[in-house]
């Protein structure tokens, strides 16, 4: 299995970013491959979201450009986190009741391929 590139931002604002080539949906933990070599097991509840990037760098003075629809996306949400911090993206399996739950993001040149997102740490949930 190919690892992925991800960001992991905790519930406490640390980011650490590496690999993992077994995160699931389903399970608390994966374990997280660090930059600098180091291995971690990370346990999701203590996650705000993990960003499937596409590269560690970004560009953080990019601005959003918000797609109206992306075939196969899903429904369009606004997730506001507890934090206060806003993502805007699509959604096929939005659900209160689960832990956690992808999203594609609405800005289709992001950096970001898709993010899971932990539902303790999302305050709203809005369908635009």
């Amino acid at each position: 299995m190919t690892p992925n590139k991800v960001v992991a931002r905790f519930k406490d604002g640390t980011l650490m970013k590496g690999t993992t080539a077994d995160f699931f949906p389903n399970k608390n933990i994966f374990h997280l491959n660090l930059t600098n070599g180091e291995i971690l097991t990370v346990n999701t509840d203590k996650l705000k979201a993990i960003f499937f990037v596409k590269d560690f760098e970004g560009d953080k003075d990019r601005k959003e450009i918000y797609a109206d629809n992306i075939p196969g996306g899903g429904r369009k949400v606004q997730i506001t986190f507890n934090d206060g911090e806003t993502l805007i993206g699509f959604s096929q399996g939005y659900s209160p009741d689960r832990p956690g739950f992808f999203i594609v993001p609405a800005d289709t040149k992001n950096n970001n391929e898709r993010i899971f997102l932990i539902t303790s740490a999302i305050k709203k949930v809005t369908f635009l």
